[in-house]
């Protein structure tokens, strides 16, 4: 099993913070999430910048898309996305409009499967429709109200599908190798860095963290 990712959520709205912020974590990090409030507020023209600044990163726009799938995806698939994310809930047709224009550009399409009922089922349909990645999140509000996505991962790690595993919810230096022991192929860290006196070095420290774990 190859070491697993470390995706750094960028979830500022501000346009240059995002930038100084992605500057300082580069070295530790594999992608840059532009997440979705950031998108919102920020548009394409961060995609770009990223794009332009890091070519050597993967860059994920959290969309998590709705509906219109393949017409929403699109764009950013141009403007250099490499993942873009599609809600679990949105249904089928949706998920597969977004895989749909992922593979028109190269690219990979993730179910966020964030409140889907039955994630498992959610899982194994989307897996059938070419889904190159599953997202295990556990949002800000559920993990106020004390959940976790481990649970859930252990879920879709015993599926054995053909995709790649993101987690995301909460995940800190005390719990970062737990979820590279769950199954993990990309583990999203937010909070943890970027709430840190140093964000470089929150981030020096998970990479440490992962790369210490025999997987």
């Amino acid at each position: 099993m190859a070491k697993p990712l470390i995706q750094m959520a960028l979830d500022s709205l501000d346009f240059n913070a995002t930038i100084a912020l992605a500057e300082q974590v580069a070295p530790h990090v594999d992608i840059f999430e532009i997440g979705t409030p950031c998108i919102k507020h920020n548009g394409i023209n961060l995609v770009k910048d990223l794009r332009n600044r890091f070519p050597d990163k993967l860059l994920l726009v959290d969309l998590k898309t709705m509906d219109a799938g393949e017409y929403e995806a699109t764009p950013f698939y141009a403007a250099g996305a490499d993942i873009c994310t599609v809600l679990g809930v949105s249904g089928l047709a949706t998920c597969a409009g977004v895989i749909k224009a992922a593979n028109a550009h190269g690219a990979e399409a993730q179910i966020d499967l964030i409140n889907v009922e039955d994630k498992v089922a959610c899982a194994r349909a989307t897996a059938e429709l070419g889904a190159h990645i599953m997202g295990v999140h556990t949002g800000l509000d559920a993990q106020a109200a004390g959940h976790t996505p481990f649970g859930d991962l252990n879920d879709i790690a015993r599926l054995g599908l053909n995709v790649r595993i993101s987690v995301a919810g909460g995940i800190k230096q005390s719990t970062v190798q737990d979820v590279v022991k769950a199954g993990a192929s990309i583990i999203v860290v937010g909070a943890a860095i970027y709430g840190a006196p140093s964000p470089a070095e929150a981030a020096k420290e998970i990479r440490q963290l992962v790369n210490a774990v025999r997987v």
